[in-house]
């Protein structure tokens, strides 16, 4: 087992297209709720932000467990690239989607410390993150 918080079940000791196609599932969630925030005025920049974080975090996970890996429970989008890139998975395309860690942690409980000068782009945001879950889904796809 990599890592797990005391008391925390570990996912994925080997590979586990059942979990993936889970994880999947969630991430396909998030990603739908994400289509659905494309304005600004009513969904915040931390609300999609933290959607994001989840769909990536979800997404890279199943990835993981297509691999056969156990994946930490952390929220730390960079902890689990460096994890899957130490596996051998070619990461190179994700790294962008670090800078979406914060918004799981200070998005729940700063209000307003995530208000940036600049909008997020959501639209290039939403068609790279679709790239990554087509990419797993093409992992998935390849082990049945």
């Amino acid at each position: 087992m990599l890592w797990a918080a005391p008391g925390a079940k570990a996912r994925c000791c080997m590979t586990d297209i059942k979990q993936a196609d889970a994880m999947m599932r969630m991430a396909r969630r998030d990603m739908t709720a994400l289509r659905g925030m494309g304005d600004a005025a009513v969904f915040a920049d931390e609300i999609f932000g933290f959607h994001v974080q989840q769909t990536v975090e979800k997404a890279l996970k199943a990835w993981m467990c297509v691999l056969g890996l156990t994946y930490p429970f952390t929220h730390h989008i960079n902890r689990l690239l460096m994890l899957l890139r130490d596996a051998g998975a070619d990461v190179e395309a994700f790294w962008w989607t670090d800078e979406f860690t914060i918004y799981a942690h200070q998005a729940r409980y700063e209000e307003g410390h995530l208000a940036a000068d600049v909008p997020l782009a959501r639209e290039e945001i939403l068609k790279r993150i679709d790239d990554l879950l087509q990419q797993v889904d093409q992992f998935i796809q390849a082990l049945r």
